[in-house]
């Protein structure tokens, strides 16, 4: 009997295995090629468990299809132990565990250090990412790009995450430019270092992460941002490009924010870490630093932000 669990497979073998009345001996049995020994023998009812992980005792992952396919093979070497006979035959018996590859999987027994097939997958190709521009109610999409200075400007970040697990939004980083590309100059960073509003810190700026309905969704992350143009350039046309990618729903730090200047730098949501404290530093990584700096000044220039 063979259960394929989600991250372990489970073996039950009759020791009456050839159906002889012969009983096999536990110490003849092994898992893989790793030659995993047995986890449990229970004698009253003549058992044997093997009970491991998917990717242990030398178990092969393969994609077949919509398939993920794990392969090993129970082995059976009888031993003479001091016999000139022995009354069964070795044995390689196969076993297969198949999996969805694109089904919701569930992350509580995961362990951290492993990311399941079917997230890396939609993160990377299944995931659709959208920026929007809002009305003031933000239930419903801005259909004019017109805005004067002195206006705030609604912008919703979101993503579809239908038939996935549960993942949480974050913006990494937008950019100001007034050509399509984003590299180019003038360039004005108005998010950056994973999740820091720099443009909230200018000393005349209203701009802020924003809960509107009072709960941050999962699949959306809202701010403000005050209207601005680039000091002395007469172009109004302006392009903003922001990087957005989706973590773990539990996975708040330095790297996976939404961090606003309000005399202090302050989470979007509570947060038990001050995942904020890196944006004084201007560099945000897995470390921790703190700096304290001067409020900037609200005056673009044209060069590089």
């Amino acid at each position: 009997m063979v259960q394929c669990g989600e991250q372990n497979l489970l073996v039950r073998v009759d020791m009456d295995l050839f159906r002889t009345r012969h009983l096999i001996k536990a110490a003849d049995l092994t898992l893989g090629t790793a030659g995993c020994r047995p986890t449990g023998i229970y004698s009253q009812n003549h058992t044997v468990l093997f009970d491991y992980g998917l990717h242990e005792c030398g178990s092969r992952l393969q994609m077949a299809g919509d398939f993920l396919v794990y392969t090993t093979h129970l082995n059976h070497t009888p031993n003479a132990r001091g016999s000139a006979i022995v009354r069964t035959n070795g044995a390689v018996i196969p076993i297969e565990c198949h999996y969805f590859r694109k089904g919701n999987v569930s992350s509580d027994p995961i362990k951290p250090t492993w990311i399941p097939f079917s997230s890396t997958k939609s993160g990377e190709g299944l995931l659709s990412f959208s920026l929007r521009l809002m009305n003031d109610d933000w239930f419903t999409e801005r259909t004019s790009t017109v805005y004067y200075l002195g206006d705030l400007i609604h912008i919703e970040a979101s993503v579809s995450m239908t038939n996935h697990m549960p993942l949480k939004l974050y913006i990494d980083s937008c950019a100001a430019t007034l050509s399509p590309d984003k590299d180019s100059t003038p360039r004005y960073n108005i998010i950056d270092y994973h999740g820091c509003l720099l443009d909230s810190k200018a000393e005349d700026s209203f701009s802020t992460f924003v809960l509107p309905r009072g709960e941050r969704e999962l699949d959306k992350l809202q701010f403000d941002l005050d209207a601005f143009r680039f000091f002395g350039d007469d172009r109004s046309l302006i392009f903003i490009t922001c990087h957005l990618k989706v973590a773990a729903v539990d996975r708040r730090d330095s790297m996976n924010k939404a961090c606003t200047f309000q005399n202090i730098w302050t989470p979007l949501e509570e947060s038990t870490n001050d995942v904020c404290a890196c944006c004084h530093l201007g560099k945000c990584s897995a470390t921790r630093e703190f700096r304290l700096d001067s409020r900037g000044r609200r005056d673009l220039v044209s060069g590089p932000g």
